[in-house]
């Protein structure tokens, strides 16, 4: 069975991953399980070409068929920030639903929605790995409070049109309607055209 690369050290990601892609007949492997450790640099403005770098940089590394990611939260009341920006505008120690809270307290417009690209990074011997991307979108707002204690990140805030946030919604039903779950739904037949060569 061949191994697909997940490339994120983020465990929430990880998890996700995990269960995304699943279906696949590949043994899905991380960073840090075949012994790679690579800091791959954001320092672009669109999801598109930061998730092109990671897939890169780690298809060239594993020798791997890799999937990498960028996703972000872009909210109207902050402009369609943080967008690109997400993960360095939050600081990671669980806070930072009630600071985007917070930040949209005194907006009247909490519209926003969930960006994911998605990138399959292909090996191709001594020359660069094609990359192909895949996108998955989710329209939402930001809710009053955070609730749900599913998801990781953004999810206890971001709350869909039935009023419930993605931190409640079952696993299931979250990997079927998450940007994420999206991006790699699109990603499914390419995937496994890949992975069994047909």
């Amino acid at each position: 069975m061949r191994r697909l690369l997940v490339a994120t050290t983020n465990r929430g990601k990880q998890r996700e991953f995990r269960r995304l892609l699943a279906h696949l007949p590949a043994e899905i492997v991380t960073p840090s399980e075949i012994g790679l450790d690579l800091d791959v640099e954001e320092p672009f403005d669109t999801y598109a070409e930061n998730a092109r770098a990671k897939a890169d940089a780690y298809a060239r590394a594993s020798g791997l068929l890799t999937v990498a990611d960028d996703s972000g939260l872009e909210v109207v009341a902050l402009d369609g920030g943080p967008g690109v920006r997400t993960g360095r505008w939050g600081r990671g120690d669980g806070l930072d639903a009630q600071r985007m809270v917070e930040a949209v307290a005194n907006s009247d417009d909490r519209r926003a929605r969930m960006v994911c690209v998605l990138a399959i990074g292909i090996p191709s011997g001594a020359d660069a790995p094609r990359v192909e991307l895949f996108t998955g979108v989710i329209e939402g707002a930001i809710a009053s409070a955070p609730r749900g204690a599913g998801g990781f990140g953004y999810d206890p805030v971001f709350e869909l049109a039935d009023g419930r946030t993605t931190a409640q919604l079952p696993e299931q039903e979250k990997d079927r309607v998450s940007h994420r779950g999206l991006a790699v739904a699109a990603a499914r037949l390419r995937l496994e055209e890949l992975l069994t060569g047909s």
